[in-house]
């Protein structure tokens, strides 16, 4: 079984690129979705969150206004890291329980926004980046979200540079192009990755970003013990094999 993270700046595709990977065969874990099911009324984290930011966060119903609490953090880079100690556990230990149920041959796409600022790299075997130029970013949020350009701009610099991120990479996929060159791009790195998720011995795994550092903005949260019956096989001491970089040519 290999766990693959996915990860791009904001607008940068990756769910759909996510959709492609599910369609080849992949299982695919939506990390917003976990964090939304992290936030779900009476939870611990959602007590947290509305004791941190206060009532003001919250709709008629008690339920979180995700766009009032976004509008929050977005502009305080201390914020944002507050409400990443309270999220980002949860969401890690439901990442490490689907691990748990997938099957040795299986793949295990991660989608997630965050995977390298907050420096949860250590529970990938490969890292795949999503490029995009800020342009096309822009103009996706847009469509999708009905956000403006200043508010997209705010969200993208929160995270980290995606030259930074491309560098960490395995494998990246330049979203740039039409779909079809997408899914080209999608197909070859399918064909390398589903050979080795049903291949036997030890599973290389990026312990840390390459630079070493943890991300000031992005504390690093303590991982979870993944001894519960769940071996993710995440060996040291081995090279992880060098993948294509589209885009990079």
């Amino acid at each position: 079984m290999r766990i693959v993270g996915l990860t791009g700046g904001f607008g940068s595709g990756k769910s759909f690129i996510a959709s492609l990977f599910r369609r080849l065969g992949a299982k695919v874990v939506d990390a917003d979705k976990l964090g939304h099911k992290a936030l779900k009324k009476g939870s611990t984290a959602y007590k947290k969150v509305v004791a941190v930011f206060g009532k003001k966060i919250l709709n008629p119903d008690l339920s979180i206004n995700r766009k009032a609490l976004a509008g929050i953090v977005f502009a305080d880079r201390k914020k944002i890291a507050k409400l990443n100690r309270i999220v980002h556990p949860g969401i890690i230990k439901d990442i490490v329980s689907s691990a748990g149920r997938c099957k040795k041959s299986e793949v295990l796409i991660v989608d997630a926004p965050l995977i390298c600022e907050t420096n949860i790299t250590g529970l990938m075997n490969f890292l795949i980046v999503v490029k995009a130029s800020k342009r096309n970013q822009i103009e996706r949020c847009s469509k999708r979200f009905g956000m403006g350009e200043k508010d997209v701009c705010k969200r993208i610099a929160m995270q980290m540079p995606l030259n930074k991120k491309v560098r960490m990479a395995d494998y990246t996929v330049d979203n740039n192009g039409t779909k079809e060159d997408t899914k080209k791009q999608v197909r070859k790195i399918w064909k390398e990755l589903k050979p080795l998720g049903t291949s036997a011995g030890s599973v290389p795994s990026r312990a840390k970003p390459r630079d070493g550092k943890s991300s000031g903005l992005y504390p690093e949260p303590c991982r979870p013990s993944v001894n519960s019956g769940l071996t993710l096989s995440l060996s040291k001491g081995r090279k992880i094999k060098r993948g294509y970089r589209y885009g990079d040519r």
